[in-house]
């Protein structure tokens, strides 16, 4: 499913996780939308000291397995005004992106995204497995 030299579609719903370097995990949902390797979209997330739900829009891009894009909170308080930048892999099956994230230059941690395969992948496989 390749699209333009991207390499593989990314549009979809993916869950995800990021972590501070004290160890907290915020668990978040990324809509991202592909088209022919740049990125755009949204995020949902917990807010980390609790209580409302914050979201984000996406840019970026991918290409040969590198994925970029910055996040930048729609209706930032004090502690979300500055951009974030996230660069990761994608995995060989298009259903991963895993790598860091950063904040200015005083902060950054690690972040994984999944979706499912795509469902004809998962059906060709089964196909195989059979046979």
């Amino acid at each position: 499913m390749a699209v333009g030299s991207g390499g593989p579609n990314l549009t979809g719903i993916w869950n995800g996780l990021y972590t501070y370097s004290d160890g907290r995990s915020i668990s978040f949902v990324a809509t991202l939308i592909d088209g022919g390797g740049s990125l755009s979209g949204t995020t949902h997330e917990a807010a980390s000291s609790g209580g409302a739900t914050l979201c984000a829009s996406l840019t970026g891009a991918h290409s040969d397995g590198a994925v970029t894009f910055t996040k930048t909170y729609d209706r930032p308080g004090m502690l979300y005004r500055s951009p974030i930048f996230y660069r990761g892999a994608l995995s060989s099956d298009g259903t991963e992106i895993e790598g860091r994230w950063t904040i200015r230059w005083w902060t950054s941690g690690k972040f994984l995204m999944i979706r499912p395969a795509p469902r004809g992948e998962t059906v060709s496989q089964h196909a195989v497995e059979k046979v």
